[in-house]
């Protein structure tokens, strides 16, 4: 095939390096020449070092780089091209002119693609005298190494172009995956479940980002935590891209942006840009941020009330008394014990109301099962702080020649942290489902390859149970009233049909 790839900035090389490792002939041109000789340059360098590596054998190296062909006219006439992909800025206009050049000086024939992170494929084509023949295709940054790609068919493509540049795209050695033309499309828009609820959690004072982030990934097993991420990617493009998304879905509850944001965008406060954002970088900023050493009495009995699920107090009193420590089996706490409550989408506080609990010396344990050694203490207002200490010290306590725990302390809230991370990250993935906007295996696909979550966000919900995955989310909106917590109806009915999240089910079309 002949592609020819309009834009030479990163994406455009990135899309060049990858169409032309792949097979295809690719015409790489910019309105600034100097961008394809910079460009054409870049990709050498690249399949250069994949040589040195040992990825690529020297002569397809080779044989790449006479497929890259530059083109100092972006509108030169091109009889034989079959797809064009754009890669221009982010600029509806700007995209309308360039297909609108490109609609004059190629074939009818020809597919047009572009390569938009956030604009409507649909309002771009409806520029075009055929808006039939333009589909989004969104890469990721960098192209040869993000193996996903969304194609996004407009309200107005053609059937047959989606499946065709799916093809093309799995030639390649990517994945594709295909994706409604809505606000975020889908990688975007199933990223904003981790970093809206931890901004939330911030604004609650629920724990700081360091905090977050230990538990992001020391309990759900992150590479990343929120926060990280967002220093990474740059405050300024997160926080854009979450307005985005909550007003093209017409400000739903489920993404809402955080009042945090604004001002720290405004300060310059964008993360490793600039140098400082939640955490701070360069030379002299600390590695990482110091955790406080665990003090207090290792030896302090505690009591293990009941939670929401028996068995998770059960594995607690299990996993504290191999760990030599002093678990009370009465039907209540003696005086002076410490008393930890497995808290499953409630408070600590309400389980005190409840279960007429000391206040003082009560604390919530996370039930979640960490892919690291850590524990999460929840504290209330009312907790003494020695008690506190003793119970983050009981905790941490491991059994012979194993590593000794790690305990976070956060403020009490409905599910505590992970949990709320969690339920966040499996509800936006489920509306995602529920509204069609792709499919169950493509959202786990996209998320797990586009993000690196150890697991797609619904088989993650399938991990702890539909039924208990609902259970959280109600408890979550009960405890809070706050709709962004509210069950979709994709988890609530297969929790009531017994079946999996990843299921896509029976639809009327397949009743007809």
């Amino acid at each position: 095939m002949r592609i020819r790839i309009v834009g030479a900035g990163a994406m455009g090389r990135g899309i060049a390096q990858w169409a032309a490792a792949g097979g295809h002939t690719v015409e790489l041109c910019d309105v600034r020449p100097e961008a394809v000789t910079a460009a054409v340059d870049f990709v050498r360098s690249m399949l250069e070092r994949a040589v040195e590596k040992g990825r690529m054998p020297a002569g397809d190296m080779a044989a790449a780089l006479d497929r890259l062909v530059p083109l100092d006219d972006p509108w030169a006439p091109g009889p034989e091209v079959e797809l064009v992909i754009e890669a221009v800025r982010e600029d509806l206009d700007t995209k309308a002119e360039v297909f609108g050049k490109l609609e004059e000086a190629l074939p009818d024939s020809a597919v047009f693609a572009t390569n938009t992170s956030s604009l409507s494929v649909t309002r771009i084509g409806a520029s075009l005298r055929d808006p039939g023949r333009l589909a989004g295709l969104h890469f990721f940054n960098p192209v040869p190494l993000m193996r996903i790609v969304e194609v996004v068919p407009g309200a107005a493509t053609r059937p047959g172009i989606p499946g065709a540049l799916t093809e093309l795209v799995e030639s390649c050695g990517h994945r594709a995956v295909t994706v409604a033309d809505t606000p975020g499309f889908l990688v975007n828009h199933a990223g904003r479940g981790l970093v809206t609820e931890a901004l939330a959690l911030l604004e609650e004072s629920v724990a700081d980002p360091a905090g977050v982030d230990r538990i992001a990934r020391d309990v759900l097993g992150l590479r990343m935590g929120p926060f990280e991420l967002m220093d990474l990617t740059g405050l300024d493009v997160t926080a854009a891209v979450i307005d985005s998304i909550w007003q093209g879905f017409r400000h739903e509850e489920r993404l809402r942006p955080s009042y945090l944001t604004p001002n720290r965008v405004t300060a310059g406060l964008h993360g490793r840009k600039t140098g400082q954002g939640w955490f701070a970088y360069g030379p002299e900023a600390p590695a990482t941020v110091p955790e406080p050493p665990v003090t207090g009495d290792a030896d302090r009995p505690v009591f293990v009330a009941d939670g929401a699920y028996a068995q998770d107090a059960a594995a607690l009193r299990a996993a504290l008394a191999a760990a030599g420590a002093t678990v009370e089996t009465g039907p209540a706490p003696a005086d002076g014990a410490l008393v930890l409550v497995p808290v499953w989408g409630t408070t600590v506080a309400a389980a005190v109301a409840s279960a007429g609990l000391p206040a003082d010396r009560t604390f919530g344990v996370d039930p979640l099962a960490p892919a690291g050694r850590r524990r999460v203490l929840a504290v209330t207002p009312a907790s003494d702080p020695a008690a506190a200490r003793d119970a983050r010290a009981v905790l941490a306590r491991a059994a012979d020649g194993e590593e000794a725990w790690a305990v976070s302390v956060v403020r009490d809230t409905a599910g505590s942290v992970a949990q709320r991370l969690l339920a966040s990250v499996v509800s936006v993935a489920a509306s995602i489902a529920e509204r069609s906007l792709a499919t169950p295996a493509d959202i786990d696909l996209a998320v797990t390859t586009g993000l690196g979550y150890p697991a797609g966000p619904l088989a993650w919900g399938d991990r702890i149970g539909a039924a208990r995955m609902l259970e959280l989310q109600r408890s979550l909106h009960a405890t809070t009233g706050d709709d962004r917590y509210r069950p979709t109806r994709w988890l609530t009915e297969r929790a009531q049909l017994g079946l999996p999240l990843t299921a896509p089910g029976t639809s009327p079309a397949d009743c007809v």
